[in-house]
């Protein structure tokens, strides 16, 4: 009789709890292993799960810079703008890494110097005066480094203009010219070696754009316009180009010490004017070192990058304007209070011309040593 009972009760047992020797969903056992078994724990902790994912991305992103990793030594460099600042800064440690050098300017007297001074370090380079905003000088130059060096590898839209004052002093034309120099010049020389690029299935495209091409800045309208355009141009080339083994990579400095403010364009009151941009372009809080703004862009053409922001300032106004516009907006809409007022001049003033009206000797000394060895005094 109690074998019978105990039959029944057993029969009454919900299944969950009856004990299988099979472990099967009738049994208990794969709740204790759970309980018990330290791989188990972990397999069924979502944040194991999210540390997993993190660390799989981590690991493709190193794999992927490891795929697309480019030496420089051996290949052909072509720089537009190449003769002074940035562009003869990354000619010289292009040239350092083995690589052969084409560099362009506008200028002849300033691109002997240049050429003069990438031979002493012993680098191979071809140098050619160009316009970049000329579509058939563009492709002349393209023809003349081929038949220098045999194709080219590399391209490296550094050439630009800049021109500074308030918007009432700016006309259509300024408007025009840095659109001429900064966007159509880029595109020029891109759609000249895409050809061969792409029938070589490989190559890499730079182009110096500027944080004013993502946060656009007081008394700078038709740089940051250009630059706008630019940013926008080299982000759509890089999705469109990946698939045929062409990676483009957008820079965005902030400022540089380079000296350049000697030959950027000042409207309206262009003593006052260029007496601000000099200032921050030489302060070394605002402003980055040339030398290591032209590693940091030649590290992101071995690894194939697709963005770079150079400098602290500008990366932290890249990110808070992201998050933030229209506080940056504001912000900047009150630093304009503080710039130069309006003055009407019909003709812009190069920097070189101008006399600053407020003169901090130490930065005025920085300054000149750094025009001398980048070329900017002519």
């Amino acid at each position: 009789m109690k074998s019978k009972v105990i039959a029944t009760m057993n029969h009454m047992m919900p299944s969950k709890l009856m004990p299988s020797k099979w472990g099967g969903r009738g049994s208990t056992i794969p709740l204790l292993r759970i309980a018990t078994d330290p791989l188990l724990r972990i397999a069924t902790d979502p944040r194991a799960w999210v540390f997993a994912g993190a660390a799989a991305a981590a690991g493709g992103r190193v794999l992927g810079r490891w795929l697309t990793r480019f030496e420089l030594r051996g290949r052909t460099v072509l720089i537009t703008g190449g003769t002074r600042g940035l562009g003869l800064e990354l000619a010289r440690q292009a040239g350092s890494a083995g690589a052969r050098v084409a560099i362009c300017g506008r200028d002849a007297d300033t691109l002997a110097r240049a050429r003069e001074s990438l031979s002493q370090m012993g680098a191979a380079v071809l140098a050619t005066t160009c316009d970049v905003t000329d579509r058939n000088q563009v492709a002349e130059l393209v023809r003349f480094v081929q038949a220098g060096f045999g194709h080219i590898d590399v391209l490296i839209n550094n050439a630009g203009m800049v021109e500074v004052g308030p918007v009432e002093a700016m006309t259509a034309v300024d408007f025009e010219r840095d659109m001429a120099t900064n966007f159509w010049g880029p595109l020029n020389a891109i759609l000249a070696v895409l050809p061969h690029m792409r029938s070589r299935g490989e190559g890499r495209i730079v182009n110096i754009a500027s944080i004013g091409g993502k946060l656009s800045v007081p008394h700078l309208l038709p740089y940051s316009s250009s630059k706008f355009a630019l940013v926008g141009l080299s982000e759509g080339l890089r999705a469109e180009l990946r698939a045929s083994g062409i990676l483009v990579t957008t820079v965005c400095p902030g400022l540089m010490r380079t000296g350049s403010p000697r030959h950027a364009t000042f409207k309206g009151r262009h003593d006052a004017e260029y007496t601000w941009f000099n200032l921050a372009d030489n302060f070394p809080l605002l402003s980055m070192d040339v030398e290591r703004a032209a590693r940091r862009i030649l590290r992101a053409v071995r690894h194939g990058n697709s963005h770079v922001v150079l400098s602290l300032p500008a990366k932290v106004a890249d990110k808070v304007h992201g998050l933030f516009p229209g506080l940056t907006s504001d912000a900047l809409g009150l630093a304009n209070r503080l710039l130069p007022s309006t003055e009407s001049r019909e003709h812009g003033v190069e920097g070189q011309h101008c006399r600053p009206v407020v003169s901090v000797p130490w930065l005025g000394a920085r300054s000149d040593r750094v025009a001398t060895r980048h070329n900017q005094t002519n």
